[in-house]
């Protein structure tokens, strides 16, 4: 679950200390003095003892005072050890499972493709957790051909259908280097079809290039039109740099008034993609779900807010991450598992269409 697991070596008091800070902190969002401490625990703790813990919690990085007289916060340590070593987190109910899944299972019925499916997690995770869903959309590498046309246009046009998976279909038009008839483009996708269908379609197109563009100069011509359609039929537009994002507006009930500008900042960074894809790339080579905590994602933009993340698989091949981006002060035991069982859905339901 962490993103930088690590061992706590702080005393048992201490930990119970930090706990309850950073529990009532996420509950009421106000600095947490000894007295709130003394009166929320059954430690049987002076006031004074508490003080001096949380002096030491304060050395050690783990809490911070926001102001000269204030109570205590956590600092991104703080929730990181919150998150590790302290935190209780509780399976979903059943019946939020199934409402969950009932959801899902309703827009996949209804869905003509991926794209829509990711959109309906997105919303769902913005939904359940009053948070931002963001989830990538699965990578063409897993895209699969079906069937394959070529038909010629004008000059040295050829109109490429293709068909994918189960029911997805494309059509895109592409220039070659000389015209060719129809007789040809026939032959070249009876070829194709007869020899690559069902096969991966990146994996299709670089083993044709690599196995018969080495021997280019002994190929026939309708061996050199398969390698030309392969080339620029089957090319993967892989919208791996693409992801859907829902519940922008939910950040703006959790902030402050002068956080407007750094809400402001986050939204294009959203738009902007670069910032966030990045992100998402580091949770699709790890296992399980993943946490950034405020500056641990390495974008300024984020210092005040957490991602928590999943990657989810098709056919047990991972095609892609969802998230859910909240303040740090949200409410992780209930965050994670939506993250975790929603990833579990979506690549169910994505199986489902295959």
């Amino acid at each position: 679950m962490a993103q930088n697991r690590r061992v706590c070596n702080l005393g048992e008091r201490a930990q119970n200390l930090l706990k309850l800070l950073v529990e009532q902190y996420i509950r009421d969002g106000q600095p947490v003095g000894s007295r709130t401490l003394s009166r929320g625990t059954n430690l049987d703790l002076s006031p004074a003892t508490i003080r001096n813990v949380m002096s030491d919690l304060e050395e050690m990085g783990f809490i911070r005072s926001p102001h000269t007289s204030a109570g205590r916060v956590p600092t991104v340590q703080g929730y990181r050890v919150f998150v590790d070593d302290l935190l209780a987190v509780q399976p979903l109910k059943s019946t939020e499972v199934s409402r969950l899944a009932g959801d899902l299972e309703v827009e996949v019925r209804s869905a003509p493709g991926p794209q829509e499916v990711v959109e309906a997690a997105s919303r769902m995770l913005s939904e359940f957790t009053r948070f931002v869903g963001v989830v990538t959309v699965p990578r063409k590498s897993h895209e699969h051909l079906r069937h394959v046309e070529f038909l010629p246009l004008s000059g040295s046009r050829v109109l490429v259908v293709l068909v994918l998976n189960q029911q997805e279909v494309q059509n895109r038009i592409i220039s070659t280097d000389r015209p060719y008839s129809a007789n040809e483009l026939v032959q070249a996708a009876n070829y194709l079809n007869a020899h690559y269908a069902g096969r991966n379609l990146d994996e299709v197109r670089s083993e044709i290039l690599r196995d018969l563009r080495a021997t280019r100069d002994r190929l026939s011509e309708m061996t050199t039109s398969v390698v030309e359609m392969a080339e620029k039929g089957l090319r993967v537009d892989d919208p791996g740099g693409d992801y859907v994002v829902r519940g922008y507006t939910n950040l703006m009930d959790h902030g402050e008034p002068e956080d407007i500008e750094r809400l402001r900042q986050l939204f294009d960074a959203f738009a902007e993609k670069r910032m966030l894809l990045h992100l998402l790339d580091r949770s699709q080579d790890a296992e399980g779900v993943q946490l950034f905590i405020g500056e641990e994602s390495g974008f300024d933009v984020l210092d005040r807010y957490s991602v928590v993340t999943s990657r989810y698989e098709v056919d047990s091949e991972v095609v892609g991450v969802l998230g859910v981006i909240g303040p740090t002060r949200m409410a992780y035991e209930r965050v994670i598992p939506v993250v975790d069982i929603t990833a579990r859905l979506l690549g169910a339901a994505l199986n489902q269409r295959q």
